[in-house]
C-alpha cells in the first residue's frame, strides 16, 4: 500500500499523491515566540519530523517550511512587561525553541521564515484581496484591513461550519468591521505601541494580522499550490480556516492535504518540581533524556491526545533502555553492523496507514524480543537481521543513538558509567566465587542483580549485564 493520510478537509483517509512525483512540499505552522517552549509545542515538530523521515525513506525529496511568528499582540505585551524591545524578546524565545528542537533530535526545517521578513509579500496579498472584492479597509481611518467573510462562499469548508453559526472573530478592537466575523489582515498602528513594530502600507502604518502571515510565506517558498499543510488541532479554526479562505480567494489553490495532530494534555496527578506545571522541555530532557522524550511524543498516533505524566515519560525511558540494551548486546556479540536491512512489512504497512506509529513501534519491540531470543540461542544470522531491522526502524523514528543529532545527549541523568562500575564490582565478586567453586555465593550475586532488573550472561569474553526485557 502506498502512503495514505487522514485529510482534515475531506475528513477521511485518502491516498497521498504529491503534486510532483518524487517531491513533497510541506508547510507546518511554527511557534509564536512569546515565551519558553513546552512539551505541547514540541509534539508538532516531532510528529512532522517523523512524517518527513518516512516520506524521505520512501524515496521522496521533502521540502519542509515552518514559520516563526515574531510579531504579535502577545509578544508586544510580554516584551513590555519584561522591559525589553519586542524584537529582542522574540529572538530570545526563538533561540529557546531552536534549542528545544535540537534537544529532541529535530533537525532544522528546509527554511524557517520569520513573519517580519515578509511584510512586502503580505501587503501584496492583501492588496490582491481588496482588488478582487474579498477584503476592505476600515472606513474609520484606523488603517485596519479585514477579510470579508461573506464574500467567500467556501468559508468554513475546512472545519465543516456554517458562517451563520460562527462566533465573532477574536480581535481585541474590532474597529470598522462590516461583519463581526470578518478577521484582520492588517492592523493599523495604535498610539502607545512601539513604532518599530509597524510598517508602512497603502493603508497607513501598521502590522500584519496573524493569519495572513502563513498564506504569504507558504506561497513564497512552496508556490500557489503545495502538498501538505500541518499543525495542531487547535489551529484548524480560526487560523487554518482563515488561511485557506484568503489564499483561495486570492486565486491560490493552497494546500492539497491538511494534517492536524492532537494535543498534549496534563495528567490529573500533580506534577513534581522536576517537570513543573509548565511541562518544561529542558526539565523533561534533563530528567529522562532527549531520546526518551522524543519516543514519548512520537509513539502515540499523531491524531490521538497524549497525557503528560511522569509515569508516561518514565515508561518511555524504560522502553528505550530495552531497545538500547538489545543493540548494545548485539554489538558485543556480533561486532559492528555489517549493512542495512529492509524494514519489516508490518512496520511499512503501519507507517503507510496514516503514519501508524503505535503499530510500527509494536513491530520494533517484537523485533527486539526476537533478536534477544536469537542471541540467546546463538543464531547469529537471525540476530544480525533483527539488529539491522531495529536500527532501520529507529532511523525512521529519529531515535538511533549513534545518529549525529544525539552526539551530545547523555540521556536522563545518565548513570550508566556509575551503574556499570558497581555491577562490574559485583560481577568480579561472582567471578571470584565461581573460581573457588563457591556456587551459593556466585548465585547470590546473580540473584541480587536479577532483583534489580539486570540480567547476567556469561559470554566467551566474560560476563556482561543488560536490562531484563
Amino acid at each position: 500500500m502506498s502512503f495514505h493520510l487522514y485529510d482534515s478537509l475531506r475528513r477521511e483517509i485518502v491516498a497521498f499523491q504529491p503534486l510532483e512525483p518524487g517531491r513533497v512540499s510541506i508547510y507546518v505552522c511554527g511557534p509564536t515566540v512569546q515565551s519558553a517552549p513546552h512539551l505541547g509545542h514540541m509534539r508538532s515538530r516531532v510528529n512532522f519530523d517523523v512524517l518527513r523521515r518516512w516520506l524521505a525513506h520512501t524515496g521522496h525529496e521533502v521540502t519542509l517550511i515552518s514559520n516563526v511568528t515574531d510579531i504579535d499582540d502577545k509578544i508586544l505585551a510580554k516584551a513590555e512587561a519584561a522591559g525589553r524591545p519586542w524584537w529582542a524578546h522574540a529572538f530570545i524565545f526563538e533561540a529557546a525553541f531552536d534549542a528545544a528542537y535540537r534537544a529532541l533530535g529535530v533537525p532544522a526545517a528546509t527554511y524557517e521564515p520569520r513573519a517580519t521578513g515578509h511584510i512586502p509579500e503580505m501587503i501584496a496579498l492583501i492588496a490582491d484581496l481588496i482588488e478582487r472584492g474579498h477584503a476592505y479597509a476600515a472606513p474609520d481611518g484606523s488603517g485596519d484591513v479585514y477579510f470579508d467573510v461573506a464574500s467567500w462562499p467556501g468559508y468554513g469548508s475546512l472545519t465543516g461550519q456554517k458562517v451563520a453559526d460562527m462566533e465573532p472573530a477574536d480581535d481585541a478592537e474590532p474597529r470598522g468591521k462590516r461583519d463581526p466575523r470578518d478577521f484582520a489582515l492588517w492592523k493599523g498602528y495604535k498610539a502607545g505601541e512601539p513604532e518599530t513594530a509597524s510598517w508602512q502600507s497603502p493603508w497607513g502604518r501598521g502590522r500584519p494580522g496573524w493569519h495572513i502571515e502563513c498564506s504569504a510565506m507558504a506561497g513564497k517558498y512552496l508556490g500557489d499550490s503545495f502538498d501538505i499543510h500541518g499543525g495542531g488541532l487547535d489551529l484548524r479554526f480560526p487560523h487554518h480556516e482563515n488561511e485557506l479562505a484568503q489564499s483561495q480567494a486570492a486565486g491560490r489553490p493552497f494546500a492539497r492535504y491538511w494534517m492536524h495532530h492532537a494535543w498534549v494534555t496534563m495528567a490529573g496527578e500533580k506534577m513534581s518540581k522536576s517537570l513543573g506545571n509548565t511541562a518544561d522541555v529542558t526539565a523533561a530532557v534533563t530528567t529522562y533524556g532527549g531520546r526518551a522524550v522524543r519516543l514519548w511524543l512520537a509513539g502515540p498516533h499523531y491524531r490521538s491526545a497524549i497525557e503528560l505524566s511522569e509515569a508516561a515519560l518514565a515508561e518511555a525511558a524504560a522502553q528505550l533502555a530495552r531497545i538500547d540494551s538489545f543493540v548494545d548486546r548485539a554489538a558485543s556479540v556480533l561486532g559492528a553492523p555489517t549493512g542495512a536491512a529492509d524494514l519489516p512489512d508490518a512496520f511499512v504497512a503501519a507507517m503507510n496507514d496514516d503514519l501508524g506509529t503505535p503499530s510500527a513501534l509494536a513491530t520494533l519491540f517484537t523485533t527486539v524480543r526476537d533478536g534477544n531470543a536469537a542471541l540467546g540461542a546463538g543464531d547469529r544470522a537471525a540476530a544480525e537481521q533483527a539488529r539491522a531491522s531495529v536500527l532501520a526502524m529507529l532511523h525512521v523514528f529519529g531515535l538511533r543513538a549513534d545518529a549525529p543529532e544525539w552526539a551530545g545527549d547523555a540521556g536522563a541523568d545518565d548513570l550508566t558509567p556509575v551503574v556499570d562500575g558497581l555491577v562490574g564490582a559485583l560481577l568480579e565478586q561472582r567471578a571470584q566465587a565461581r573460581a573457588r567453586k563457591d556456587w551459593p555465593a556466585a548465585d547470590a550475586v546473580r540473584d541480587t542483580l536479577a532483583g534489580l532488573g539486570l540480567k547476567v550472561e556469561d559470554t566467551p569474553n566474560g560476563p556482561r549485564w543488560s536490562l531484563e526485557n
